[in-house]
């Protein structure tokens, strides 16, 4: 990275060196890739730290990138997955400007599914019952939408929990970031799924701990890999695993949870993209199966309802509360989720909008991820297999025919098209083009389609 910095400008030298990240950010870096570190920067260009700092603290406040307690940097999943823009402008080799025309990010909601206007009404009067922002908030998250999370994951999830175990927190960073802490004087490795969700293993990587790869299958994490490592730590996607699909049927659910009682270990679950199934009912938590507070429950609102409100949940078992609660109060940390954010999105639920809200973006996107996949069958036929669907924001497809896929991908740019593989975060081990349809139109959704298998039978010939 290098960046063109002038000390003669008038613009401040920490809005330049945003701008040059940020561009940086959008046009050339991935979901997860690390930023160097502030003294690196203000090292290498003979400028104060506080100067990186400002750059890096507005860069966070808008959400491009996310920090860890050691100050570490990375890009955002908002920015990339959830947030980027479905026409920007990018650049081709000789710096002409280039429209995208169809951007396939992989997880993003339409803008206009967020019920905005509902959203300012439930604000007010959230706002007249008169919350104390004179005081700091409960550090757990307000009692009012812990319970009204607690009410519906119980209700829809099957869930196991009260009011009491949950903690709200500011993003899927912020509450895997609790859990290294909490865990961290019991454990020392962490098995995860490979492929998997890659920010996680960055994150506990950096709270020093060994990630431990596990292959995954037809029926999701290899359950005899993990009995054989030497972990008694698993974080896992069961209900739709990221980024195969996959559900882990009822028989290797039991068997996890005899593992974990077995050697006494613990089970994070992610309920990734659960709302989000287009072909059958949601699969009960696997949380709900566990009768020795052994499953740590994780949840967001980010891809049923906003990304940019920053809002998820852990489900703690009763096992950890008072480690949590005694480790936090010394640490003086408190809820990063505002306090207007929380009493909003209570009224959003406790009024039943939320399961109106579910029910309406289950719709929208059942059709739009139908209708991707008859065009993409129709369009590619025997070209392609599909590896992944039925569910969250996007569909996998794998070439059948030789095609280089990175070739691919820049020659869609040309074209307006952006295209996402999952080489970027697992090399060669696991390849596929990640389809996603939920920031799209259903008329983006065919054009978008027809300008890709263009740019593909012209790649072919390449």
């Amino acid at each position: 990275m290098v960046y063109i910095l002038d000390k003669e400008n008038k613009k401040p030298l920490y809005l330049q060196l945003y701008d040059a990240l940020k561009k940086e950010i959008l046009n050339n870096l991935s979901y997860g890739d690390k930023l160097p570190s502030i003294r690196k920067i203000a090292t290498e260009y003979t400028i104060s730290k506080n100067t990186v700092e400002l750059a890096y603290k507005q860069l966070y406040a808008e959400g491009y990138i996310e920090s860890t307690p050691k100050s570490r940097y990375f890009v955002a999943d908002i920015l990339l997955e959830h947030d980027a823009p479905t026409k920007t402008r990018c650049a081709t080799k000789e710096n002409a400007p280039l429209s995208i025309l169809y951007d396939f990010v992989p997880a993003r909601l339409a803008h206009d599914t967020f019920p905005l206007k509902l959203w300012k009404r439930l604000f007010i009067k959230a706002m007249e019952t008169e919350p104390d922002f004179g005081a700091y908030g409960d550090r757990q998250g307000e009692i009012g939408l812990r319970e009204e999370i607690a009410k519906y994951l119980i209700q829809s999830r099957g869930v196991n929990c009260d009011a009491t175990q949950v903690i709200i927190c500011g993003g899927f960073a912020d509450s895997m970031n609790l859990l290294a802490t909490i865990l961290k004087k019991q454990f020392n490795h962490i098995a995860i799924e490979h492929p998997g969700f890659p920010i996680v293993r960055s994150l506990f990587n950096d709270y020093g701990y060994t990630t431990v790869p596990i292959s995954v299958d037809h029926n999701g994490l290899v359950i005899d890999e993990l009995e054989a490592s030497s972990s008694k730590l698993v974080y896992i996607t069961p209900s739709h695993q990221y980024p195969t699909g996959v559900s882990m049927p009822i028989n290797h659910r039991i068997r996890l949870l005899n593992w974990s009682k077995r050697v006494e270990g613990i089970i994070i679950e992610d309920d990734y993209d659960s709302e989000l199934r287009y072909q059958n009912r949601p699969i009960p938590s696997l949380q709900g199966l566990d009768n020795d507070d052994r499953v740590v429950y994780v949840g967001t609102f980010s891809k049923s309802l906003s990304p940019a409100l920053r809002v998820s949940y852990l489900i703690l078992p009763h096992r950890y509360l008072q480690t949590y609660r005694g480790l936090f109060q010394t640490r003086h940390q408190r809820c990063s989720v505002s306090l207007s954010t929380q009493k909003t999105l209570e009224q959003f639920m406790a009024n039943g909008h939320w399961e109106r809200h579910l029910r309406k973006i289950r719709t929208l996107n059942r059709k739009k991820h139908d209708l991707m996949k008859e065009i993409l069958k129709s369009t590619l036929e025997n070209m392609i297999e599909i590896i992944s669907e039925g569910g969250g924001l996007a569909i996998l497809i794998r070439p059948t025919i030789d095609i280089h896929l990175a070739k691919l991908r820049q020659n869609a740019l040309k074209q307006g098209v952006k295209l996402y593989l999952a080489s970027d975060y697992y090399g060669e081990d696991w390849e596929a083009i990640r389809m996603g349809f939920g920031g799209l139109s259903e008329q983006d959704i065919r054009d978008g389609i027809i300008a890709f298998k263009k740019v593909w039978m012209e790649t072919i010939k390449e």
